[in-house]
């Protein structure tokens, strides 16, 4: 139970820092500084988190990654089940948080179908599978057991991926990657922010399945 409360821990702390600054920031395509903001706010949260709960649950925050580990035979189907329960708990508590700071009417920093999707979900979705993707292999990579050499900096190059990820991503989704992240801000916005959010659980849900595949198709076991 101490792995699967700090998950929740790890994913409010994640959820509530990042749309928090998405919202004070007033990310937008027209305002770069604070996509550049809002992209650290996110990566910085979760090295935070990695080196808090890393050595308690593994720091996933994220169950798309908990995905990835399952596939990869790196946690038990029981876990996979709590890792996801109290991700998704820690996500809508902060989604409550959110609402109360700054009012839904504020969009808490919620994903949706931005302007470099051009309206099409089948973009929003591709875009949210291709970025998990490439978010989850860097996941696995980095905290494979047989990464000697760079393992006590995987909270860094996870976390530094993130922003990346962001950068890319704010234009077309504002960036989930993260089913529980989406979720929880959506379930207070409602509208169109919650009619969507099974866009960011479609695509990241994918893009970890193909993460997982292509790293065991490269993983080399010593």
């Amino acid at each position: 139970m101490k792995k699967y409360l700090a998950e929740a821990i790890g994913t409010f702390v994640l959820t509530f820092l990042g749309c928090a600054a998405a919202v004070s920031l007033g990310c937008s395509d027209a305002n770069t500084a604070a996509v550049v903001g809002t992209a650290f706010a996110f990566g910085l949260s979760v090295v935070a988190m990695a080196y808090t709960i890393g050595g308690i649950s593994g720091c996933h925050i994220n169950p798309a990654i908990t995905l990835g580990c399952l596939l990869t035979g790196r946690i038990s189907a029981k876990d996979c089940a709590g890792y996801m329960a109290g991700q998704f708990v820690g996500a809508i508590v902060a989604g409550a948080a959110l609402c109360g700071f700054y009012g839904c009417e504020s969009g808490l920093g919620a994903n949706g179908i931005g302007a470099g999707c051009d309206g099409s979900v089948a973009i929003a979705v591709a875009v949210e599978a291709v970025l998990t993707a490439l978010f989850v292999l860097v996941v696995l990579g980095a905290t494979g057991k047989d990464n000697e050499s760079t393992g006590k900096l995987a909270g860094l190059a996870i976390g530094l991926s993130l922003v990346l990820i962001h950068l890319v991503g704010i234009h077309f989704t504002g960036t989930s990657v993260n089913p529980a992240r989406s979720v929880g801000p959506a379930l207070f916005v409602c509208g169109d922010a919650l009619k969507n959010v099974w866009v960011f659980i479609v695509g990241p849900f994918a893009g970890a399945v193909v993460a997982a595949g292509l790293w065991k198709a490269i993983e080399v076991k010593k």
